[in-house]
């Protein structure tokens, strides 16, 4: 399969919307906002933040809000992620365990993950790279 190529300007408005999400996160008890913006098949973006809960853990990430907000929409695929947590002098935030998991039904293995803070893009990786060998809807025999 052909790997997704990210235009600046669909990266630009992805971090735009992570940012803005990021800036609406309910993180009262760690302080760790993050946000979240997925681009869906159609061209959408989708963007989510954690919110935390004082019964751990009950809370949202924000990668599953992101994509929750994106199959509300009616979006199944998704082409490419941001995830915006970290602020500088942090190490770069990836999505959790729980949260690649989720995004394993509905990403491709070369999906790129981008990751970035306030001030600036961090590294990036596909799925694969976070995910590998991965179980996913392939393995129920599901599309």
């Amino acid at each position: 399969m052909t790997p997704f190529l990210l235009t600046d300007v669909l990266q630009e408005k992805l971090l735009q919307a992570a940012r803005a999400a990021r800036s609406r996160a309910y993180a009262p008890y760690s302080r760790f906002r993050v946000g979240a913006a997925v681009l869906d098949e159609e061209g959408r973006i989708h963007a989510g933040c954690n919110v935390e809960n004082a019964a751990y853990p009950q809370g949202v990430c924000a990668e599953a809000g992101a994509l929750s907000a994106m199959v509300l929409a009616g979006g199944s695929r998704v082409k490419a992620v941001l995830v915006a947590g970290a602020t500088a002098g942090a190490s770069w935030t990836t999505p959790c365990g729980g949260c690649r998991q989720k995004l394993r039904e509905f990403c491709a293995p070369e999906t790129p993950i981008l990751t970035a803070s306030d001030e600036a893009l961090g590294p990036a990786y596909t799925l694969a790279q976070l995910l590998p060998e991965s179980f996913g809807p392939d393995h129920l025999n599901m599309p």
